[in-house]
């Protein structure tokens, strides 16, 4: 299947708006693109203004707060389980657990040996990683749904654990989380991003725009390089990447690891904001909105899974205003939006071609369906093989 010419018959409305707006940019000059980088990083950091959120938050809510509550959260921890998900093919349904070590790794560490805030953060960003590791060792030759339950069963486990764990309060959970350190000197326009208090949630946010750049920068390496062909040799089918020679169960974890790191400095940021943590802010319906904004915006294509994340994080906050059918319009939105849009908002033409095989826009996780004019993977064992041009 040429996917450009399946491309360009399809152009129009919304998708077609996309694919004008990847060529454009496939052609554009280096000097273009960094000028749309950094506006489009004072765009992120200039949104907590009150002019936009007069209009983004219902009356009574506190804009910069849900931005750094939730939307910058969601943004960071989709961009992590994109890893696993979008470009390595792997269901991971158990993502809160890696969330859940970073924001006790600070809340141990942080109130029962005195450590400071960026010391933490290194600390949570290695046992992350190793946890993802500790998981991924056992059970990343699992496949499909047997692997998806595994990681759902992980995430639990974690947070039963902490549940029942005198040495972490329990139920309880820890109090006195210590906050990044302040330069109360530095001042932006008559804000101090730096200076951590209780009152002005802007700082927390303009903290994980640094931590989504960073994120976004260090992915798109990764995926540019040999480790994010490998990733999509796995996606596509892993039987025929490890017949070519693609180490499978080494890339495979290193995706776990790295999106574990993700997940637990986002777990860290949360944790400092909030200054207490208990086990019910780590529960399943965490992994399951995540895993839907990575799926909603686009699998596998950063700025689709930064829109999902974003809509998913924000239209319950702006719906609160019909509070009695709030997430019954939630849902309906949602169900609408795949309705229209089952490959995703913005998805990558790589993965949309791969839905159009029959491989469920996820990679073939050992649950293949067959596609709109294709045989299925009865008739050869495989899907066929995809000329993609991005």
């Amino acid at each position: 299947m040429n996917v450009t010419k399946n491309s360009k018959n399809g152009r129009g409305g919304f998708g077609g708006g996309l694919d004008a707006v990847r060529d454009r940019w496939a052609v554009a000059p280096g000097w273009q693109r960094w000028i749309v980088y950094v506006l489009l990083i004072v765009g992120a950091l200039l949104l907590p203004h009150e002019s936009i959120g007069s209009f983004m938050a219902p009356s009574g809510s506190d804009w910069p707060t849900m931005l750094s509550d939730q939307i910058g959260i969601y943004v960071l921890l989709a961009l992590g389980l994109n890893v696993v998900v979008g470009l390595a093919g792997l269901l991971d349904l158990g993502y809160v657990a890696f969330y859940a070590v970073g924001g006790y790794t600070i809340g141990i560490f942080g109130t029962k040996y005195g450590w400071s805030f960026w010391e933490l953060l290194v600390l949570a960003i290695l046992l992350s990683a190793l946890s993802g590791v500790i998981l991924g060792g056992p059970t990343l030759r699992l496949r499909g749904d047997y692997l998806a339950i595994v990681t759902l069963g992980f995430g639990e486990i974690v947070r039963q654990v902490a549940r029942n764990s005198d040495y972490v309060n329990g139920p309880r959970g820890i109090q006195g989380i210590p906050r990044p350190p302040d330069l109360s000197d530095f001042e932006i326009f008559g804000v101090q991003p730096f200076t951590y208090g209780f009152l002005d949630a802007r700082p927390y946010y303009y903290l994980l725009v640094l931590f989504i750049v960073l994120t976004i920068i260090f992915v798109k390496r990764l995926e540019s390089s040999r480790v994010g062909r490998s990733w999509a040799a796995i996606r596509e089918d892993e039987d025929a990447a490890e017949l070519m020679g693609v180490p499978t169960f080494r890339f495979k974890l290193a995706a776990f690891a790295i999106g574990a790191a993700i997940g637990g400095s986002g777990g860290v940021v949360f944790a400092a904001k909030q200054t207490s943590i208990n086990p019910e802010n780590f529960v399943f319906l965490v992994s399951a909105l995540i895993l839907a904004s990575v799926v909603l915006g686009g699998s596998g294509n950063m700025p689709g899974v930064m829109l999902g994340a974003f809509l998913l994080a924000w239209l319950p906050e702006r719906l609160r205003v019909s509070e009695d059918f709030r997430m019954l319009l939630f849902g309906a939105a949602l169900v609408i939006m795949m309705a229209f849009r089952p490959e995703g908002l913005w998805p990558s033409r790589q993965r949309k071609a791969e839905l159009a095989e029959g491989t469920g826009g996820m990679g073939s996780m050992g649950a293949e369906v067959a596609g709109p004019g294709t045989a299925g993977p009865g008739a050869s064992g495989h899907a066929a093989p995809t000329e993609v041009k991005k």
